[in-house]
């Protein structure tokens, strides 16, 4: 395969999509625009957080304003600075005074009150809605994830860890949070940071712009920071990528890693990631550390400029001392919006690489084909299957399947063999289409599965395999999976028709009792006759076994043939096997090898034939002499 082949291949691609060194290299606002499409919904919460904010943020400006102008200036100091900016503060403390009959000095700490409370209010009034339209944007885009992931095919599942997956669903997520949370409190920054600088303009012209350079440097510092902390807050997203993928993989495989005595092996690795991993938060912490005090140093320096600057303008009487305090006073409005900034900088890239991230997984394309005119299944399937010169690799340069033909009749009991990777459970999953095939290559009743949708098909195909999935949930919720068709007298039926009803009565609350994750309140072999109930309460027309028996002790084997004959008894049955003593009462016996059938009969004809079989056989059963 040429390297510009390789480059495009699925493969290529999906590794590409979930690479841990996707990061956001700048700001980007189609990106924004994409995620607050999840916003819309909210869209007049999120008005009504605005208006909250613009409130908050000029009775943030009055408070002052009353302070110094008024209670400074008019009061203390008799100075009124006619045409000085007071934002109409001493008249309305002069009505205050007058309506209430309280001295002036009165009305003007009830003045101030007021702006002080409304300030506190509108800003709480502001974070609560802001919070609400945050979360719940980001609930809806949990769950289209999730619904997006859950759609996605097995093939996708076959090359991508699946805690990288969760990665996106849970530590994504929940870093755009701090990206629009961020972003709303930057906002309610900025509006009395702008409001500050015009009545300060407004108040000395000269002063401010004496000040203002300050902030230039500042905004320096802010962007030196950011260039040193933004690669480092991208090896942290990726230390805490490998982090959740490591422990899922081991605490998923736990009792492999204590069979086996690895436990300080992959301690160690994962102490590895994790050193990793804190190593990169020190040095961020530090830089964020020295970022801090450098932006507070700037601050004092301000206040001496006005302090300075201010008092040579008071000396002369170009503005009063109140004008004067006021500017110390908007000089937090100033500076702070900068060292949020600086503080929610590497917030923001570090969102925007969990936005990317998650605008990927939205956008993988890695779906199953979709027929545009769907051929409807009829109501009932005689169960007839059909492979015609199937060939089929995981990757199409490595078929695994080779020209792989042979015809299923309906009710017929079916049993295909042979050795390990020969391609007996890629038959199965093809036949459920949970991969794409060549038009014209599997049909089910004379339909070509390629024009039927998938979910079609596999409410008509029973599969049990070897690895049963157990959720949480009681036992009745496990055999009926949600299905509104099965009720709890369906489950008991098909429980008590494969002998699962006894040991399910024992349970402390029989159908009721809350299995464990993964089933772990039940042996293997109760998993397994729980398997055999839930595919029976179906009640499909083509019944798949998959290594179903494979992990079932012998006493328990037996328990369930008789079962087994009567689930399969006129319905097309398709069993895959290794025990060979499970499959000779099939009606036919198919051989695989290499992908490619290389016998086909009934029990005894494939003995007589002396071929792979009867190796398989002999192989199997050499030690107990059985015929």
């Amino acid at each position: 395969m040429s390297a510009a082949a390789e480059v495009k291949s699925p493969t290529a691609r999906l590794r590409s999509a979930f690479d841990d060194d996707l990061y956001g290299k700048s700001l980007d606002t189609r990106q924004i625009l994409r995620l607050l499409k999840w916003m819309r919904p909210y869209r007049w919460q999120a008005v009504a957080a605005v208006a909250f904010v613009l409130v908050s943020a000029l009775c943030a400006v009055l408070a002052p304003t009353v302070l110094s102008r008024v209670l400074v200036d008019e009061i203390a100091l008799k100075s009124h600075g006619a045409g000085l900016a007071d934002l109409g503060q001493r008249a309305l403390n002069g009505w205050i005074a007058a309506h209430l009959g309280v001295a002036p000095l009165y009305a003007a700490c009830v003045l101030y009150l007021i702006w002080v409370l409304l300030r506190a209010g509108f800003s709480y009034a502001f974070d609560v809605a802001l919070s609400r339209v945050v979360l719940n944007t980001l609930r809806d885009l949990r769950r289209d994830l999730f619904a997006h992931l859950e759609r996605l095919p097995s093939s996708f599942y076959d090359r991508v860890a699946v805690g990288r997956v969760m990665t996106r669903i849970t530590n994504d997520v929940e870093t755009l949070f701090e990206l629009f949370a961020g972003l709303g409190q930057l906002f309610g920054q900025f509006v009395p940071f702008f409001v500050a600088i015009s009545i300060m303009l407004t108040l000395s012209p000269w002063l401010t712009l004496e000040l203002l350079p300050i902030l230039p440097v500042a905004g320096l510092f802010t962007w030196v920071f950011r260039r040193m902390s933004r690669p480092l807050y991208r090896i942290v997203r990726q230390s805490v990528s490998r982090l959740n993928e490591n422990l899922q993989e081991n605490l998923s495989g736990i009792e492999i890693v204590q069979l086996y005595g690895r436990e300080r092996e992959n301690f160690a690795r994962y102490s590895a990631i994790n050193r990793d991993n804190m190593t990169s938060l020190n040095r961020a912490f530090a830089i964020e550390s020295f970022y801090g005090p450098l932006i507070s140093s700037l601050s004092f320096i301000g206040l001496c400029v006005i302090v300075w600057g201010g008092g040579r303008l008071v000396l002369h009487s170009q503005i009063t001392i109140g004008s004067l305090i006021l500017f110390t006073q908007f000089l937090d409005m100033l500076f702070q919006p900068i060292v949020a900034m600086g503080e929610q900088w590497n917030v923001v890239f570090r969102a925007m690489a969990s936005g990317e991230r998650i605008l990927q997984a939205l956008d993988w394309k890695d779906a199953l084909h979709e027929p545009e005119h769907p051929v409807p299944l009829p109501s009932e399937l005689s169960g007839r299957v059909e492979f015609r010169h199937l060939t089929f690799g995981y990757d199409e340069s490595y078929p695994i399947l080779h020209d792989v033909s042979f015809t299923i009749s309906p009710g017929e009991r079916i049993a295909i063999v042979g050795p390990t990777g020969s391609g007996k459970s890629s038959l199965i999953r093809l036949l459920c289409r949970f991969y794409d095939v060549a038009p014209g290559q599997i049909f089910l009743d004379g339909i070509d599965i390629m024009n039927v949708k998938p979910g079609d098909i596999r409410t008509r195909i029973g599969v049990v395999l070897q690895d049963f999935h157990i959720f949480s949930g009681s036992v009745y919720d496990n055999i009926a999976l949600g299905d509104p068709n099965i009720s709890r007298e369906d489950a008991q039926n098909a429980a008590r028709l494969v002998h699962a009803d006894a040991f399910i009565r024992q349970l402390p609350q029989g159908y009721d009792t809350p299995l464990n994750e993964r089933g772990r309140n039940l042996s293997h072999g109760q998993r397994q006759l729980l398997a055999f109930a839930r595919v029976l309460a179906m009640n499909p027309e083509v019944l798949v076994l998959d290594e179903a028996t494979a992990s079932i002790d012998t006493e328990t084997e037996l328990v369930i043939q008789d079962a087994l004959r009567r689930l399969t008894d006129g319905r097309t049955s398709i069993i895959i096997a290794h025990r060979l003593q499970t499959i000779k009462d099939a009606h036919r016996v198919i051989v695989l090898s290499d992908g490619k059938v290389r016998e086909m009969g009934t029990h005894a004809e494939l003995l007589a034939r002396g071929g792979i079989y009867r190796t398989l056989h002999e192989l199997q059963f050499q030690r107990i002499g059985e015929p």
